[in-house]
C-alpha cells in the first residue's frame, strides 16, 4: 500500500461520508474531482484508516491505473498487485481471485486514464461491472470530472465532487509545510492564488519554505502558475495537472469547450445562464460545452448558478489559451447594453434586475476593462 498522507486537512467530511459508505456489503464509491483536489490522498486516508484496516486486513489494494492503455492492461496491473501469474488475458483469473477471497477493498487511483479514450471506455466499464458482481470486494475509484463510469451501482448517497478546501484547512496545510512565522496578509494573499486547491497549496507552500512570501509573490506577478510548475509531473507540476485535464478525451470530443474556459479565465464572477444567453457569443454548442466543462470539473457552478473556473486554472488558462477578441467582444458589448439600459431606465422597476445582473458582474466588467488597458 501506498503510505498514509502526512499532511491532510479539511476532508474529514469526507472521510468519514466514505466509512458509512463502507460498512455497507460491497460498497462501490468514486472520489472525483478536477486535478490537484485530493482525490488521492482521500483515498489513501481512507485506506489507512482504523476502521478499514481492521475490517479488511491485509486485503487492502491500491492500483495506480495511470500505466493502464486497456482493459487487459488494467487487469494485468490488478493481477500483479494480487500476486497472479502473468498471462494475456488476467481479466478471469482476477474475478476469479477476488471472489473466492475473503472481504477485500480494491482502489483503482485515476482511473480516468484508462477510462477516458472513448473507444475503451466500454471495456473499462464492463470490467468494473464484473467486479461489482463480487459481494465481498468493495470498490473506490478516483477520477478527474464529475461523471462516474456506467454499468455500476454505485453506492448512495454519491459523494460530490471534491471541492476547495476551507480557509482553515488550507492554512494548516500550508503552515504544516512552510511554518506560520511569516506575514499573514501575504500568506492570505498566497492563498486567494491557489483557491484552496491542495495540490496549489501544496506547490506553493514549499516554495515560500525555500524563497519567502514576498519573492513568491513578486514571481508570481510575473510568471503566474509557472511559479509551481517546475516538477515533472502531474504531482509536482500545476501546468502538468491542468493540461492533462484539457487533453482529455471529453474536452477534445467537444473542441469549443476550451473556448468557453478561455474565456472563463478573464471572468472572476463566471458566468449566468442569461449572460450565456444574452451576450450571443460565438460558440458552437455553448450549452453542451457548459456541460462538458462540469463533467471533466474544469468549471463548476456555484451557489448562485454562476459558471466558474478556479484561480489556477483561470490563470493558467490566461497564460496559454487567452480569448480571442472574437469571444471577448461579443461580452464587452453585451455589459455595455446592460449599462445603458440602467442610464435609460435609471429608477423604475425594470432597472432593478439590471442592477443586479449588473452587480453581479463587476468584477468581470473590471477584468476585461483592464485587459482591453493592458493591450492597448
Amino acid at each position: 500500500l501506498p503510505s498514509e498522507p502526512k499532511i491532510f486537512h479539511g476532508r474529514e467530511s469526507e472521510l468519514f461520508d466514505i466509512l458509512q459508505l463502507l460498512r455497507m456489503k460491497a460498497s462501490r464509491i468514486a472520489i472525483l474531482g478536477t486535478g490537484g483536489m485530493g482525490k488521492t490522498s482521500l483515498a489513501r486516508a481512507v485506506l489507512h484508516h482504523a476502521e478499514v484496516s481492521a475490517q479488511y486486513t491485509q486485503h487492502r489494494y491500491f492500483v495506480a491505473c495511470d500505466s493502464a492503455a486497456s482493459k487487459v492492461e488494467l487487469a494485468a496491473l490488478i493481477g500483479a498487485h494480487l500476486g497472479l501469474k502473468p498471462g494475456k488475458d488476467l481479466t478471469q483469473a482476477v474475478i476469479r481471485y477476488f471472489a473466492a477471497g475473503p472481504t477485500s477493498l480494491l482502489v483503482l487511483d485515476n482511473l480516468e486514464t484508462v477510462w477516458e479514450p472513448t473507444e475503451l471506455r466500454g471495456d473499462i466499464e464492463e470490467l468494473l461491472s464484473l467486479l461489482t458482481d463480487l459481494k465481498d470486494l468493495a470498490l473506490i475509484i478516483t477520477m478527474r470530472g464529475a461523471e462516474r463510469p456506467a454499468k455500476v451501482r454505485w453506492s448512495h448517497p454519491f459523494l460530490p465532487p471534491l471541492q476547495p478546501l476551507n480557509h482553515h484547512a488550507a492554512e494548516q496545510t500550508f503552515f504544516d509545510i512552510a511554518e506560520d512565522h511569516h506575514n499573514q496578509e501575504d500568506i492570505d494573499r498566497l492563498l486567494s492564488l491557489t483557491d484552496n486547491m491542495p495540490l496549489a497549496i501544496n506547490l506553493i507552500a514549499h516554495l515560500v519554505d525555500v524563497e519567502g512570501c514576498s519573492s513568491v509573490l513578486s514571481r508570481w506577478e510575473a510568471e503566474s502558475t509557472s511559479v509551481i510548475s517546475e516538477g515533472y509531473d502531474k504531482k509536482s507540476n500545476l501546468d502538468v495537472s491542468i493540461s492533462l485535464s484539457l487533453s482529455s478525451p471529453r474536452i477534445k470530443a467537444v473542441p469549443h469547450a476550451q473556448e468557453l474556459l478561455s474565456l472563463l479565465s478573464m471572468l472572476p464572477d463566471g458566468l449566468s445562464d442569461v449572460e450565456l444567453l444574452q451576450s450571443k457569443l460565438p460558440i458552437e454548442n455553448i450549452w453542451n460545452c457548459k456541460t462538458t466543462l462540469i463533467r471533466t470539473a474544469l468549471a463548476y457552478l456555484d451557489d448562485k448558478k454562476q459558471l466558474k473556473a478556479l484561480v489556477p486554472i483561470r490563470e493558467y488558462m490566461r497564460k496559454t489559451h487567452p480569448p480571442g477578441n472574437k469571444l471577448v467582444k461579443p461580452l464587452l458589448k453585451h455589459f455595455h447594453e446592460l449599462l445603458e439600459w440602467h442610464k435609460d431606465f435609471s429608477g423604475t422597476e425594470t432597472n432593478s434586475a439590471t442592477v443586479g445582473q449588473i452587480s453581479s458582474n463587476l468584477a468581470n466588467i473590471q477584468s476585461l476593462l483592464r485587459n482591453g488597458l493592458q493591450k492597448g
